[in-house]
């Protein structure tokens, strides 16, 4: 477990009434370390970017925004301990995370206790906000996802007779997706389902899972993976001359996906919430992030969904802010927390980086859905499925 304060804020100074008001303090419960660190390891480059950006134009009704840091290594013990320092030691307006469904699960519960929002940029397994009113999501559950990748395939008349699902036992969303999610999918849109394999997350001899794949001759493989399976699955697949198109959601939308595949896995669709190249602000972002990143010495340059829900998720909590008309007074902090809470329920169309974001009654984001397709080492955009 590490714990920092980081992203230092432009200096401020702000008389709200005649009390004077503080930092305005952003816990950030991140896994910089442990099993999701591939996809978790660049989000706070996101989250400096949204604060410089909103510190640049007067902070938070004009307080500056300061971020305070907690690596939870994806343990959800950690992401509990993490919302207690935030609420009661660090005196935090709100939390940006957790990171995973399994720390979700955990974690607001003890937000909920403590009365303090959090706002997940990654977990994508169903229900996890139901019966919270400090707990939010800014993704989209998974099953929506992937509906939304079907559909795709449907309406553009792509085969879809005979699926087949491959799925880590090992991983909460996976074992979701592969054993309630993709069945459920499968029969609503008319696929005839040939069988399932399954696997742990961190397996990389999948020979026996595809070779048995093979005898399916499947259309469609549905995957309930990450990004490591992902890649093992479609190096041997190519490699058996298994010739299907593998469909998933949002825990394989990694951007480096079809490059790490080395030229397997062509035609492997997609859904995620955000796509680099979408438009000008999406390409100044990217841009901006790619610098950080290559400053940092970080591999990966191009910033995946889980930055941009976390870049965004600064932004909501800033615009909702506004709408409360927040002080930032330490002795207000409460009941601010309430109205913080308040207001992003009632946020509608924030034109944010990933697209326009409202919240549902269940207190996960509506927004877009990029349907992307592996074509010659990259992401090509194949659908934009709107936000409903």
């Amino acid at each position: 477990m590490m714990r920092t304060t980081g992203w230092a804020a432009t200096a401020f100074l702000l008389l709200a009434g005649t009390a004077q008001a503080g930092d305005i303090v952003l816990g950030f419960a991140t896994a910089k370390t442990g099993p999701y660190v591939s996809l978790a390891n660049t989000n706070g480059i996101a989250v400096d970017l949204a604060v410089a950006e909103i510190n640049a134009k007067g902070g938070i009704g004009g307080s500056p925004v300061r971020v305070v840091t907690f690596d939870t290594s994806g343990d959800p013990k950690q992401a509990a301990l993490a919302v207690r320092q935030f609420a009661e030691d660090d005196r935090a307006l709100a939390v940006i995370g957790p990171f995973s469904s399994s720390e979700v699960r955990v974690a607001f519960p003890a937000g909920e206790r403590l009365g303090i929002v959090q706002m997940s940029m990654s977990s994508s397994a169903p229900n996890l906000t139901k019966g919270f009113a400090y707990g939010f999501r800014n993704t989209r559950d998974e099953g929506r996802v992937i509906d939304e990748v079907l559909a795709t395939l449907r309406d553009k008349g792509m085969p879809l007779k005979v699926g087949a699902i491959a799925y880590a036992t090992d991983d909460v969303v996976s074992k979701s997706v592969g054993t309630a999610v993709l069945p459920g999918l499968f029969a609503k849109y008319g696929v005839a389902s040939a069988g399932s394999v399954d696997f742990q997350y961190n397996a990389f001899d999948l020979s026996p899972q595809v070779s048995k794949l093979a005898q399916m001759k499947p259309d469609v493989v549905g995957l309930g993976a990450p990004p490591e399976a992902a890649v093992n699955l479609a190096k041997e697949a190519k490699r058996q001359g298994l010739a299907t198109r593998f469909v998933g959601g949002t825990t394989i939308a990694d951007p480096d996906l079809p490059r790490r595949m080395d030229g397997a896995g062509e035609g492997m669709t997609i859904g995620t919430t955000f796509f680099p190249n979408l438009d000008d602000r999406t390409k100044a972002f990217a841009k901006a992030f790619g610098e950080k990143a290559a400053a940092a010495g970080i591999a990966r340059r191009e910033p995946n969904q889980q930055d941009a829900a976390s870049y965004d998720i600064v932004i909501l909590f800033a615009e909702a802010a506004r709408h409360a008309k927040l002080t930032g007074v330490p002795d207000r902090l409460a009941a601010e927390r309430t109205q913080l809470r308040d207001a992003l329920a009632g946020l509608k169309d924030v034109e944010a980086l990933e697209g326009r974001i409202a919240f549902g009654p269940e207190r996960d984001a509506i927004k877009p859905i990029y349907v992307i397709e592996a074509r010659k080492g990259e992401w090509a955009l194949l659908d934009t499925r709107k936000a409903d």
